[in-house]
C-alpha cells in the first residue's frame, strides 16, 4: 500500500509539473494600461509617453481628443474616437499622452488597453469584463487596416460600435488609429465588381460610426520645425536649420516623427538623453 501511494504521489507530482498555470485573474484597476492579447491582458506599470504639452502641429486635434477622454474619465457621456490621415504625425502618441495626463490630474478614473487589430474577435469577452468595473477604459486599436476580401473583424468592430447584441457600457470607449479615412484602401473606379464596391461601403459604414473623427495630414516647414525644437529646447540643443530640414527630406516627410529623429540624433551627438 505503501509503495502505491509513493507511485500515485510521484504520478500527481509529475502532473502538477506538466500542468499549465492558470491564469490569475486580471486586476483592471491596478495599473494604467494593459496589453489585450485576445484571451488575457498584460499589466503595464508606467505608461510612457511624449508629455501632452510638447506634442505640437495638432492643437486642435490635442483639444479635441483631451475633452472627449476628460469626459468618458469623469462618467459623461463620450464618443468612439477614429484618428486617421498621415503616418508619423501624432496619432497615436497623442491617445497616449492624453490618457497619462487625466490619470495625473485623476488618478485611477482612466486606463489604456492596447489591442492588437487580431484580437477583434475577442471584444465580447473583454467588454464583459470591464463593464462591472469602476473605472473608465479606452480600447485603442493602432493602425487598423483589413485585408481585401476579409470581412469578419471589419463586421465585429461595426457590431461592437453600434448595432451589435451586447450593449456596450458607458466606461468604454474606442480610439482606433488609421492611415486611411476609409479604413481600407480605396480605388473605386468604372471597372470594379460588386463585391469590391460593398467591401468599400462596408469600410466607409465602419469609420462614420464613430463620434469623433479627425484628421492628422503633414506639417509644413514652420510646423516641422516647431515641432522640432519642442525636444531640443528643453534640452538646450541647437538646431541648425538646413541640416533639420535635409534630414526630413532624405526620409521622404516632414512629420512629428521625422523631427523626433532628428532631435534623438542631436542629443546623441551631445550625449544626451531624450
Amino acid at each position: 500500500m505503501t509503495m502505491r501511494r509513493n507511485v500515485l504521489e510521484r504520478i500527481a507530482a509529475a502532473l502538477e509539473r506538466i500542468a499549465q498555470p492558470v491564469a490569475r485573474p486580471t486586476d483592471w484597476c491596478s495599473s494604467p494600461a494593459y496589453v489585450w492579447d485576445g484571451k488575457s491582458a498584460l499589466p503595464i506599470a508606467v505608461l510612457k509617453t511624449t508629455p501632452l504639452d510638447q506634442l505640437r502641429g495638432i492643437v486642435e486635434q490635442k483639444d479635441a481628443i483631451y475633452t472627449n477622454l476628460d469626459r468618458l474619465a469623469s462618467g459623461a457621456a463620450a464618443h468612439d474616437m477614429l484618428l486617421w490621415g498621415a503616418r508619423g504625425m501624432g496619432k497615436s502618441a497623442l491617445i497616449r499622452a492624453a490618457v497619462e495626463t487625466l490619470q495625473a490630474e485623476c488618478p485611477g478614473s482612466l486606463a489604456l488597453i492596447q489591442m492588437a487589430p487580431d484580437t477583434l474577435s475577442s471584444f465580447p469577452a473583454l467588454i464583459e469584463a470591464l463593464a462591472v468595473q469602476a473605472r473608465a477604459f479606452v480600447l485603442f486599436v493602432d493602425d487598423l487596416g483589413f485585408d481585401a476580401g476579409n470581412a469578419q473583424e471589419s463586421l465585429a468592430l461595426r457590431s461592437l460600435l453600434d448595432g451589435g447584441v451586447m450593449a456596450r457600457p458607458a466606461n468604454i470607449r474606442l480610439a482606433v488609429t488609421s492611415n486611411r479615412r476609409a479604413i481600407v484602401t480605396r480605388n473605386a473606379d468604372e471597372t470594379q465588381t460588386v463585391h469590391e464596391r460593398d467591401e468599400r461601403d462596408n469600410a466607409l459604414a465602419l469609420a462614420d460610426r464613430f463620434g469623433l473623427t479627425l484628421g492628422f495630414h503633414p506639417c509644413d516647414q514652420e510646423t516641422y520645425l516647431e515641432i522640432l525644437r519642442a525636444y531640443t529646447d528643453p534640452l538646450n540643443l541647437e538646431v541648425d536649420e538646413a541640416e533639420a530640414l535635409a534630414w526630413a527630406i532624405a526620409r521622404g516627410s516632414r512629420s512629428g516623427r521625422t523631427a523626433y529623429q532628428y532631435a534623438c540624433e542631436l542629443a546623441g551627438r551631445s550625449g544626451l538623453p531624450l
